[in-house]
């Protein structure tokens, strides 16, 4: 009799048929690594740190010199963007999310195709129950299809409430991508930043300090620069991004709020009065006077410390919260998603990612990739209950470099839960999928019919034998239209998919018909 021994949750993962891990994307994959910018006021505008009174609350003049200042203040009013980039390769098809033939999802696969997904014969999604008719595999709780032993799924649904699942849908996107490397343009944060996406502290952050922020790359076409994501991973990159100084150590947050509007009025009645003897005179007027407006805004809004710290967000952490506290302080990837979510449902970034190492898991066993999908899927969940508690949008992109495959053989352990062993890379298995949250209800598909919708919820799909059909669609074979692809998705949301052309002017998936068919859902907003 074979033992099964699954890896640690934390365990790196090292192959004696892949090479030698040398650069950062290595040791992310691997498990060797787990998944900066500062903003803050100018000099003297910036004096405060160590907020411990309630918000304050800005003057009428000061609030309209804000608006006249074009400071951000609720970020672009698009809908927060949440990215988790599983680096190493992570089996998302199948034993996740359900892929199908070209009719959808439920357009089921070959016995043998399931068995390469990690499915044995008596837990593929096309077995009916003879009691009802049904399949005991196949759960719609999230709207998107799921097979019910997924590890994903149980992770989500243990973070979200009935109520927030009722208001959940998604899509699946089959996609190939190559294994175990660093040149795969999966990154969509550029992207979404193109759409608009924006914040009223920065415009993307990641938990990795690479131009994407993530393990994955931004296709080159979209990299701004300008708006390379934040460094944040825990809550102290997070309490950091403003430093409000020493006047809080002194003063009350209203009182310190009074403070700095004083100084900007009696600024201003200064600047009124000298002549700087330069012909930009008023711009640069404008500039300090707008400073110490600032200054004054990031008193108010940030003065509190909940404001910033997940720590501190009942929402996050403690009794009613989406994580324990002591989860929270012994699970670094819950302090890395609290952080990142924080800021973006909240509007302070436009978007983020979330990376998670170790997934490269064709270990000969399955304990290894349950345990670590399960913990992703927390993470997952996490984000949507957190934006439904805050009444606000979302969509959360889940995508990896690569994938693996099953050679038929069980894993019967407690961790194994009787499905088949990861025992190799292959990246015809690969797929990606978004979760869309809506606060108003359920988000719908796109199509006239039962049969459309189930075919837009499943852009491409598979051949039989579970590999990706690499002519269904523009996204199967093309990292760069799979970014294209989720970026019509996101625009589409807030009913702009007729602006792609402008956005990506050179995109690549085709004229308003074909659009029209890679789009999954109505617009929410």
């Amino acid at each position: 009799m074979r033992k099964n021994k699954h890896f640690d949750l934390n365990s790196p993962l090292l192959y004696g048929d892949h090479k030698k891990p040398m650069t950062r994307r290595d040791f992310i994959a691997s498990g060797l690594r787990t998944g900066g910018h500062a903003v803050a006021g100018l000099s003297l505008l910036s004096m405060f740190a160590n907020p411990k009174q309630a918000h304050g609350t800005l003057s009428p003049d000061i609030q309209a010199l804000r608006d006249s200042c074009g400071i951000n203040v609720q970020g672009a009013g698009k809908i927060p963007f949440i990215s988790f980039d599983l680096a190493g390769g992570a089996n998302i098809s199948g034993s996740n999310v359900l892929v199908g033939g070209a009719g959808g999802q439920l357009d089921f696969l070959s016995t043998a195709g399931y068995n390469k997904l990690g499915l044995p014969g008596d837990m593929v999604p096309s077995i009916s129950n003879p009691d009802g008719n049904l399949s005991d595999f196949i759960d719609t709780s999230l709207g998107l299809a799921f097979h019910s032993d997924s590890a994903f799924l149980r992770g989500i649904l243990e973070k979200v409430s009935p109520e927030t699942a009722g208001k959940i849908n998604g899509a699946v996107i089959p996609n190939r991508s190559d294994n175990d490397t660093s040149n795969n343009p999966h990154n969509p944060m550029y992207a979404i930043a193109a759409a608009g996406a924006d914040g009223s502290l920065m415009p993307l952050i990641g938990s990795r300090n690479t131009d994407s922020g993530g393990n994955s790359m931004a296709p080159a076409s979209f990299i701004n620069l300008a708006k390379r994501p934040t460094k944040i991973d825990r809550p102290t990159d997070v309490t950091g991004l403003v430093d409000v100084g020493d006047l809080f150590s002194l003063l009350s947050q209203s009182d310190a709020v009074a403070v700095m509007e004083s100084i900007q009025r009696v600024s201003a009645q200064k600047m009124a009065s000298v002549n700087t003897q330069v012909t930009r005179d008023d711009v640069i007027k404008d500039m300090i006077n707008c400073g110490y407006v600032k200054s004054a805004d990031l008193a108010d809004r940030f003065g509190d410390p909940s404001t910033l710290n997940p720590l501190l967000d009942p929402d996050i952490v403690g009794p009613g919260g989406i994580f324990t506290l002591n989860e929270f302080d012994s699970e670094n990837e819950f302090q890395k998603t609290a952080s990142i979510m924080k800021l973006v449902v909240n509007g302070f970034s436009g978007a983020g990612t979330v990376t998670m190492g170790g997934f490269d898991y064709h270990t000969g066993d399955r304990g290894t990739g349950e345990l670590r999908d399960l913990r992703a899927g927390r993470c997952m969940g996490a984000c949507l209950e957190y934006a439904a508690r805050k009444n606000q949008p979302l969509m959360m992109y889940v995508f990896s470099d690569g994938s693996v495959a099953s050679n038929g053989r069980i894993d019967d352990s407690v961790e194994g839960r009787g499905k088949g062993e990861w025992t190799g890379d292959n990246s015809s298995t690969g797929a990606s999928f978004f979760l869309v949250f809506n606060p108003s209800g359920k988000p719908q598909l796109t199509g006239a019919n039962s049969d459309q919708m189930a075919i837009q919820q499943q852009i491409g799909f598979m051949r039989p034998d579970a590999s990706v059909e690499t002519a269904s669609a523009p996204s199967a074979n093309n990292v760069n239209l799979l970014v294209e692809t989720v970026l019509l998705n996101y625009m589409a949301l807030h009913g702009e998919q007729g602006q792609f052309t402008n956005i990506v002017p050179g995109q690549g998936l085709g004229n308003s018909v074909m659009l029209d068919s890679l789009t999954a859902f109505q617009a929410i907003i």
